[in-house]
């Protein structure tokens, strides 16, 4: 083999070995600490638009640990739990093949109403801003006017910001806590939208 060959070997070698490593790095984070995520509808509006680039952070709930079944629910401890008014992405629980994206309204062992486009938790109206600002709509098997839910144990109620459009939990009921995949904290594309998510 000539020189030259064998050089030509030794930069194949070298760039292989570096997206290699890039790969499996890139892997690591996404599988531990941060993935991107793209909004592919207006059910989050308007805090959301369809099209904005996010990235979720896994770390702050604790990250799944890869290769385990939903079911198992394996994961590594994090710095807090899922709170009330955070931006969620979960494995939606009708098709666990697909993440969705919502606000979290209520956690396991409280109770739910929507009462006059408010949100009613344990019976007290919420007065977070980024709740209370939005009307709720009396829509699905799980809202109906003057219907209080319980919100089992190790589970969460979700809802979309875009109350008139959006597919939550009114609809099809409740998050278990092992399908949450971490919050939602930074719209990084386009451009002209980057921020911090609240």
């Amino acid at each position: 083999m000539s020189k030259r060959s064998s050089a030509w070997m030794a930069v194949i070698r070298d760039w292989g070995e570096s997206i290699l490593v890039a790969f499996v790095l890139a892997m690591f984070i996404r599988a531990f600490f941060f993935q991107a995520f793209k909004i592919p509808s207006g059910s989050m509006k308007s805090a959301l638009q369809v099209g904005d680039r996010l990235i979720v952070n896994k770390l702050v709930y604790g990250p799944k640990i890869p290769f385990t079944t939903e079911k198992s629910g394996y994961r590594l401890p994090g710095f807090s739990s899922p709170r009330r008014g955070d931006v969620v992405v979960f494995i939606y629980p009708v098709d666990p093949k697909r993440d969705f994206i919502k606000r979290l309204v209520a956690v396991g062992g409280e109770t739910v109403e929507i009462r006059s486009g408010d949100i009613y938790i344990n019976g007290k109206k919420v007065d977070l801003p980024v709740i209370d600002n939005i009307y709720y709509y009396n829509r699905g098997p799980y809202a109906d006017p003057g219907q209080v839910i319980q919100v089992p144990e190790g589970h969460y109620f979700v809802l979309g910001d875009n109350s008139s459009s959006s597919h939550d939990s009114r609809y099809w009921g409740f998050v278990p806590e092992r399908y949450m995949i971490g919050k939602a904290q930074l719209i990084f594309w386009p451009l002209t939208r980057i921020r911090f998510i609240k």
